[in-house]
């Protein structure tokens, strides 16, 4: 289940970080069943890292334990090269698969928002909706793994599966 595996979370840290915040909350939380391994907790960075050879060195340190990705897609997510577009080239160079939480509540790829380097890959695209980022962690890296190399293009998860959820 996706909740063992250390998940690697990308975000834009000035505009979304109260996303990633939410969802360390909800972890947090002893009455919500939401759990993941959070890869940030590794090698935590200090307040003197303002060297970005220094801050990906780090970085790519935390996605060594990393079996997943999340990518929290807001309003800017797609212009920022810095660290957004370099952590999904390293996520794609360690073939790890990506789950795009749309903050704008979207079932379905956001073409407006995505990042040009995911927008034709075998990423899921989903709502940033506790349940269904649940299943996402629970089911899409087994689905990722098992895919054929004619598999590509985005994935989004069926009404259906929205409906068993409750959302």
């Amino acid at each position: 289940m996706g909740y063992r595996n250390k998940t690697y979370i990308i975000f834009d840290g000035d505009n979304d970080i109260w996303a990633y915040r939410f969802m360390k909350g909800w972890r947090a939380n002893k009455n919500i069943d939401f759990n993941f391994h959070d890869a940030h907790d590794i090698n935590r960075l200090t307040n003197n890292a303002r060297s970005p050879e220094y801050v990906k060195k780090k970085l790519k340190e935390r996605f060594k334990s990393a079996k997943q990705i999340i990518v929290l897609i807001g309003d800017k997510t797609k212009n920022l090269y810095r660290y957004v577009r370099w952590e999904l080239e390293v996520a794609q160079t360690l073939d790890l698969p990506i789950i795009a939480v749309n903050l704008n509540n979207l079932r379905s790829q956001d073409i407006e928002r995505v990042p040009p380097i995911i927008r034709d890959k075998y990423v899921v695209h989903i709502p940033f909706k506790l349940a269904i980022i649940k299943f996402a962690l629970d089911n899409f890296p087994n689905e990722y793994h098992r895919r054929q190399s004619v598999d590509i293009g985005s994935r989004y998860y069926s009404d259906d599966i929205y409906q068993k959820l409750g959302i």
